[in-house]
């Protein structure tokens, strides 16, 4: 299977400043006891403290500063806190965003049978390309009955992002089709293009364990977050939050599933497929669009 792994169209809204802000969010992570002025991070950048502003400023829609606060272990104790309103609660409609969630990526979603997972994509087709996008290359994977996958790599990295993708459905044929892809992308990536009147179609190939995990994360608001131990409750398997984790950890639809909106009991990161500091920004971009 010999499967071009080329970044394509740049559909960030604002230009691709994900790699400066990659490099901000490792510096002001690894230096949060410092707490890093605008100044020093520029300067470790080679960057103007005033370009180096605007950029990150155009991208997450706050400061430096401000997006540090945003993702500091207080503010993800902050999102799982339940005063509002139970996160899990069964009665947002299974698969769709509830109508309240205004800012959110309304999504509804079909699971393929046990028969067609266990056929490890077999007689399936999935289209695919890359895309510039908020968080690096995005690989947009498709299928005629929805997006299947999500994955994200810094540049470089498409083919290795490819082959860890692709593995997981080893027999489906693998179509390199921008045109395909682009309309996923384009709506993914600009809260603008989000309506609950053209809900995302999104297709779920894994176990049947993994799915209904999948489902639980879709019922995660935007904005906030839940621990794994939430999502064990909620499908009713409280004592299997490790089976929960991996599970969480084997999402092929990063983002839009939000796997990025689960957390350790006290609000502590731990993993992410795609890496931690992708993670980061993806809590901090959607605390500023919040």
């Amino acid at each position: 299977m010999d499967m071009i792994a080329n970044p394509q169209t740049d559909i960030t809204p604002d230009g691709p400043d994900y790699d400066i802000v990659r490099r901000v969010i490792e510096l002001i992570t690894e230096d949060y006891r410092d707490q890093p002025s605008l100044e020093a991070i520029a300067a470790r950048l080679n960057q103007s403290p005033t370009q180096l502003q605007k950029t990150f400023t155009r991208w997450a829609g706050l400061s430096p500063k401000g997006f540090l606060q945003a993702v500091t272990l207080d503010h993800a104790k902050r999102l799982l806190r339940k005063e509002d309103m139970p996160l899990l609660e069964t009665s947002i409609e299974v698969g769709l965003s509830g109508p309240s969630r205004l800012h959110d990526l309304f999504v509804t979603h079909e699971a393929m049978s046990p028969g067609e997972w266990k056929a490890k994509g077999g007689g399936l087709t999935i289209r695919y390309g890359f895309h510039i996008c908020p968080f690096g290359v995005a690989l947009i994977m498709v299928t005629d009955r929805g997006l299947a996958g999500l994955a994200f790599s810094d540049s470089g990295g498409e083919r290795a992002c490819l082959e860890d993708m692709s593995c997981r459905w080893p027999n489906a044929e693998y179509i390199e089709d921008l045109q395909a892809t682009m309309p996923y992308a384009a709506r993914i990536f600009q809260p603008g293009k989000w309506s609950s009147e053209q809900p995302l179609r999104v297709v779920l190939i894994g176990t049947d364990f993994q799915v209904r995990v999948w489902q639980s994360l879709l019922k995660i608001p935007f904005g906030k977050a839940v621990t794994y131990s939430d999502i064990a409750n909620d499908i009713g398997r409280p004592t299997a939050q490790r089976a929960v984790g991996a599970a969480v950890g084997a999402n092929p639809i990063s983002f839009v599933v939000p796997c990025h909106r689960a957390l350790g009991k006290n609000g502590a990161l731990t993993g992410y497929h795609w890496g931690l500091t992708r993670k980061r920004a993806m809590l901090g971009w959607e605390s500023a669009h919040a």
